[in-house]
């Protein structure tokens, strides 16, 4: 039934490659039917479990029986959704299948026009057999947005060999909370790290042809409590200095083509029917032209769980007035009640066209409306989601993001040692992966065919490097079993060095104690692992204690004689190959923290990024210090700083105008007797200001590959754009008077202070500042090691 003919028999307009997309979409929109226009606005998710064992929110709630697949696509369809990520499938059977699924769509449909497919892809392509990355806080970790661009790519390009347009990642939610259980799911607490390193991921993952989904906008991260879905109690400030900053960096450097709304509701205004957020900011001032999504069921959570709409339409009309585009994941309020509103006119037809064309244009951008486009990847045959090269990425990825938070000479690992092998997590695979890995997110529900990978564990890893090694579990990452406490303690005792595996279990909606829905009440180690340290240390045995986590977990006075502690954020499938070469010293530990380790358990919720009185002060007993400060992190080598200094403006180094650039440098050394990577990094204080300002906040950084001896000069070059914020009119502004740009190996070790005075009147900024400070390291002549 496909209609794709001109009165004079030439080619569609809609198929001229020749037109502009949007020329193309005008051209195909007026021919459209009400029902064709609305199926393109939805997705439809087949093979979704009801069973309660899902990997959305009230799934089994919101999944009903479908009609038809042959009463679905007659009008043709918008979305499939999670071809791949939905039940273990071999890829090219898959790509095949999916292929198929097309072929029937474009012939069903007057036009022809292929779905948009998509998946989860946050620690790489969520499918069967997939390559599983290191989650996001270990892209923080690592600071490094070169190779989690170049992680994106690989992702991107296997997606797109398969048949797939759309990835539903990054995540760029700043964390503000770790009690909230999609901690593991953030790249960190700073919005700075957030949005240069979320910006890199989206490059990637568009270079390789696949759209990137900006996702949870905004203000998901900032629930009240922790807990999933909460309310989020945010003030205007909150929200335009620490939470939107990433998502503009995201479009502006990236160059994203979708967005997907927060479930939350911010000061009782649910996201998903927020018109002054998905179109008054995203849309009107900052540009964006791409498409809004609908995170899983929110059009009609605006009914079901937010109360602000009455029914499947008034659901529907209240998001498309807001600005989404898309109804995922499978067609429900934007389906038949949809279609029999806009029949008798209770939803404005004007709102359907602006979703339709916005939705016709990317898939014109992504060539799926083009003369000779193929359902069928031409090397189908030969097509792999895990192989050497994604393989190499995800291990060095994973060796960079390892945190050596304290060491008092145990590490690395003496060799000859009798070591002992402690903890639940030290011989699980499931401890390298966060909750949205394919065998996490899926492959639970799905034993009988295997984790699809080979996921060497800690203790696998360590064998090959330890010839003496023990190992004893001691107890369960969850429960209150301590029957193996006495053998792990016997364990450490008998051993020269214990390394003590505690930590998380990443899972969905309380299967877990760390992901989607498993939030947590506190910061203490799940289940009895606390105990399991406590018998541990008590041995006298010097003890390592590595957290394979997904937050950061309270390391109070308890834990301070451990020998060493050794921070890791679900490293993926490579990732006991990267603790174990950490461990015994064949790699640096380059690491530093995304998010502050907090000493106190309680007393939340607490990130550094907080003004005077969120700190330490007089008029409160309780101490929000951290062990161990955003961005800290040590090395097997030593460094030295020295000679910080302003290099531009030269006539006043002083003064910075409030419409230009600083220009500062500082001189690092590699002091120590072997190779290493310094992670340089630059805050901004200031002072007084007309609101409340945190003490600090990152705003420059660059890692720095010494070898022993080796000298460096870094220059960051600052846009005073940096320094502005939300002022008492509500407007972004530079502001003059006096600032300090602090040299610091972390937020809290400050190597270095340059005194500067912004100079000039108040500055009003928008969309057009800029948005990221410049780095230039230049290598020095090395100097002597015995100078």
């Amino acid at each position: 039934m496909t209609d794709q003919s001109l009165e004079d028999g030439g080619v569609a307009p809609w198929r001229d490659q020749r037109l502009s997309p949007t020329d193309r979409a005008e051209a195909l929109l007026p021919k459209m039917s009400i029902e064709e226009k609305i199926a393109q606005l939805v997705g439809v998710w087949v093979g979704a479990e009801a069973s309660g064992e899902g990997v959305a929110p009230h799934q089994s709630d919101m999944i009903s029986e479908l009609p038809e697949w042959s009463t679905v696509i007659r009008y043709g369809l918008g979305q499939l959704t999670r071809p791949f990520g939905t039940a273990p499938v071999d890829p090219v059977s898959g790509a095949r299948s999916l292929a198929a699924s097309q072929a029937q769509i474009v012939a069903a449909s007057r036009f022809g026009i292929p779905a948009q497919v998509h998946e989860e892809c946050l620690t790489g392509f969520a499918a069967w057999r997939a390559t599983v990355y290191p989650t996001p806080l270990s892209w923080g970790a690592s600071f490094d947005p070169e190779l989690v661009e170049a992680m994106a790519d690989r992702i991107g390009r296997s997606m797109r060999a398969a048949g797939v347009h759309q990835g539903l990642a990054p995540v760029l939610d700043v964390t503000r909370d770790y009690r909230w259980g999609r901690t593991e799911e953030t790249i960190g607490e700073d919005p700075y790290l957030v949005g240069t390193t979320g910006a890199a991921y989206v490059r990637g993952l568009e270079r390789a042809g696949v759209v990137a989904t900006l996702k949870h906008f905004a203000g998901y991260s900032a629930s009240r409590g922790g807990r999933n879905l909460a309310p989020v109690p945010m003030g205007r400030r909150e929200l335009a200095d620490v939470i939107l900053p990433p998502f503009e960096m995201a479009l502006r450097l990236g160059g994203a083509r979708s967005v997907m709304n927060s479930y939350a509701e911010i000061d009782g205004l649910p996201v998903a029917a927020d018109r002054g957020l998905l179109t008054g900011l995203l849309r009107d001032e900052w540009g964006f032209t791409g498409t809004v999504v609908a995170d899983y069921f929110a059009v009609r959570f605006l009914q079901t769980l937010h109360g602000v709409a009455g029914d499947a339409v008034d659901a529907a009309r209240l998001a498309l007035r807001a600005g989404i585009d898309v109804e995922l994941p499978t067609v429900d309020a934007f389906g038949a009640p949809l279609v029999e509103a806009a029949r008798r006119g209770e939803v404005d037809e004007a709102l359907i066209d602006r979703a339709v064309r916005r939705v016709l244009i990317q898939k014109i951008e992504l060539g799926l409306l083009d003369e000779g486009w193929q359902e069928l990847p031409a090397d189908v045959a030969s097509l792999h989601f895990d192989d050497e090269a994604s393989q190499d990425i995800a291990v060095r990825l994973a060796r960079e993001s390892v945190v050596l938070l304290r060491n008092t000479g145990v590490l690395p690992l003496p060799g000859g040692s009798r070591v002992a092998l402690v903890g639940p997590l030290g011989d699980d695979p499931m401890a390298m992966l966060g909750c949205y890995s394919f065998p996490n997110h899926v492959g639970v529900n799905h034993s009988d065919f295997g984790l699809g990978l080979d996921i060497p564990t800690l203790r696998d890893e360590l064998a090959r490097r330890v010839p003496l090694l023990s190992h004893e579990p001691g107890c369960t990452v969850t429960g209150e079993d301590t029957s193996g406490i006495p053998a792990a303690v016997a364990a450490a005792a008998a051993a020269d060095v214990c390394v003590l595996a505690v930590g998380d279990r990443a899972g969905m909606f309380g299967r877990g104690t760390s992901g989607e829905g498993c939030d947590a009440v506190d910061l203490r180690l799940p289940g009895v692992q606390a105990d399991l340290v406590r018998a541990v240390l008590a041995t006298g045995t010097p003890v390592v204690l590595v957290l394979m986590t997904g937050r950061p977990y309270a390391l109070g006075p308890e834990f301070d004689e451990a020998a060493a502690v050794v921070q890791a954020f679900f490293l993926g499938q490579l990732g006991g190959q990267a603790l174990a070469e950490v461990l015994t010293g064949a790699v640096n530990p380059s690491g530093r923290l995304p998010v502050s380790v907090p000493r106190d358990a309680g007393g939340l919720p607490s990130t550094y990024l907080a003004p005077p009185l969120g700190r330490r002060n007089k008029v409160s007993s309780v101490d929000p210090t951290p062990t161990y400060p955003f961005g800290h992190g040590l090395s097997y080598t030593t460094f030295e700083w020295s000679d910080a200094t302003v290099v531009e403006p030269r006539d006043d180094p002083a003064a910075w105008p409030v419409d230009g650039e600083v220009r500062v440098r500082i001189t690092v050394a590699n002091t120590g007797a072997r190779a290493g990577v310094e992670v340089v990094q630059l805050y901004l204080h200031d002072p007084v200001a007309q609101t409340t300002r945190p003490v600090v906040r990152l705003i420059g950084y660059t890692r720095l590959p010494m070898g022993p001896g080796e000298v460096a000069q870094v220059t960051f070059g600052v846009p005073a754009d940096v320094a502005s914020f939300t002022g008492l009119t509500g407007r972004r502004i530079v502001e003059p008077g006096d600032v300090e740009l602090r040299f610091g190996r972390s937020s809290g070790d400050v190597a270095a202070v340059l005194p500067l005075r912004l100079v000039g009147t108040e500055r009003q900024v928008g969309d057009e500042r800029e948005l990221v400070t410049s780095v230039r390291v230049e290598p020095l002549v090395a100097v002597s090691q015995s100078a």
